[in-house]
């Protein structure tokens, strides 16, 4: 036995540094919505071309008092042909996160990127069970680079910064 204390020593030792961490403490649908504005017409698919995907992609995020944070990720679908809108699928998908031991100019990147990142395979399969309950072959998301889609909106709002000024 020593008479040293444990956790002293830990800190000395430069391990009681918090170590970068994200727990998300839930996850839930906000919103949701699935039009299939011409059914029964829109499943008659025999021969018909591919349809037309229009892919929309949001995310937000906010602080909460509790020191917690709300993520939360929109996805929009729309799919067509020629003749008009098949389906139309929108998804508000939340998440809320502790996140420990990120520094406040590292803070955005990790709510804007990687917490879509986690919600994002939970979202992918509501959207793919919602279509395929709508009657149309299960609609599969392909991965997002969501740090892509974050360094647009930054260079989006600095172009708009500086266009004003």
């Amino acid at each position: 036995m020593t008479d040293t204390d444990a956790g002293q020593g830990a800190q000395q030792n430069g391990q009681g540094a918090i170590e970068p961490g994200i727990r998300i403490l839930a996850q839930f649908i906000r919103d949701l919505s699935f039009e299939n504005p011409r059914a029964p017409e829109s499943l008659r698919a025999a021969g018909a071309a591919q349809p037309q995907i229009e892919l929309g992609v949001e995310m937000n995020a906010r602080s909460r008092d509790d020191g917690l944070y709300e993520v939360d990720l929109k996805l929009s679908a729309q799919a067509g042909r020629d003749d008009g809108t098949l389906f139309v699928v929108e998804l508000l998908y939340g998440g809320l996160f502790q996140i420990g031991g990120v520094g406040q100019d590292d803070i955005e990147p990790v709510l804007l990127i990687e917490c879509p990142r986690y919600l994002f395979p939970f979202a992918r399969r509501i959207i793919a069970d919602l279509s395929s309950e709508g009657g149309f072959p299960p609609f599969l998301l392909d991965p997002i680079d969501f740090a892509a889609v974050y360094a647009a909106r930054k260079a989006d709002a600095a172009a708009q910064t500086v266009g004003n000024a």
